[in-house]
């Protein structure tokens, strides 16, 4: 069992996300940095689907029950076991009652916490992720505890990565969205020749740009949206729709973001600077 003893400022139970459902209204949900959690789950020779927790800004401090062994991906976030400093990418081995802190940010946004095994909270509708209202909580607080299988020996086949943090771009690649024909001249210059801003809105839901483009008055019905999209408001704001997003929206849907760097944006925090590229 994991025990959360100080919560920090957002952290959630994640796996790859909830497929099948958007037909009812349920989001995909899921790690928003899916990349970090593929290579932490490697290393740990987990299913890439075994959930984590998704360590948002601030981390917690967490208190382990039972032997494990435990890898650190995504942001940098100073994290300490039993005071000793832990690096990202490694496989580390735990013991009973050692103690997992985290200090200032350094680096990226999101960390990620894998453990040997996954995190064993019940799924529902084939997923472990917290969202609410499928789920009774979004996210974990003070004194909740987290089961997990203990693993007294294990022996990796390899032991730690060696790779080039991807949120350290700024360039977001973006497809063709389904009413990016709707896109006039002056507003394609104004998307791929400026750089954008995150604005403070920016959540698991949804990531605004600061900085407003030329608007438009087109009048669409509620269309289908996936994580990544990019929409258009009339007032010339873009909104790049991200894992717990809605299923439709009644906004053109001008670009939308590849796989690669749905991850990259999930890394990136109120200020950061980003330029759209096309594929």
């Amino acid at each position: 069992m994991l025990k959360v003893l100080k919560s920090g400022f957002f952290i959630s139970i994640q796996d790859l996300g909830r497929f099948g459902y958007r037909d009812i209204g349920v989001p995909i949900s899921g790690a928003m940095d899916a990349d970090s959690v593929k290579k932490a789950n490697l290393l740990l020779e987990n299913d890439p689907n075994d959930a984590v927790l998704e360590i948002t800004m601030t981390g917690p401090t967490l208190e382990f029950h039972d032997p494990t062994y435990i890898c650190l991906t995504g942001a940098h976030l100073s994290a300490t076991l039993n005071n000793h400093p832990l690096e990202n990418y490694e496989v580390v081995k735990v013991e009973k009652g050692d103690i997992l802190s985290y200090g200032r940010l350094t680096d990226g946004f999101r960390s990620y916490l894998a453990i040997k095994g996954g995190f064993l909270t019940e799924k529902i509708m084939g997923s472990r992720s917290q969202f609410i209202p499928v789920t009774a909580t979004k996210r974990l607080k003070d004194g909740d505890e987290v089961p997990y299988k203990a693993f007294d020996s294990y022996n990796p086949m390899i032991s730690e990565l060696k790779i080039e943090e991807h949120y350290h771009h700024d360039e977001l690649m973006v497809h063709k969205g389904p009413e990016f024909e709707l896109l006039t001249d002056a507003q394609l210059n104004q998307i791929f020749d400026s750089s954008f801003s995150v604005s403070k809105e920016n959540n698991r839901m949804a990531y605004q740009m600061a900085e407003l483009i030329e608007g438009h008055s087109h009048s669409m019905l509620t269309s289908g949206t996936l994580p990544g999209t990019v929409q258009l408001t009339p007032a010339g704001r873009l909104i790049i729709l991200m894992k717990d997003g809605q299923t439709t929206g009644g906004y053109p849907r001008v670009l939308q973001l590849s796989e690669a760097s749905i991850c990259t944006l999930a890394q990136k925090k109120s200020g950061d600077k980003l330029t759209f590229k096309l594929l």
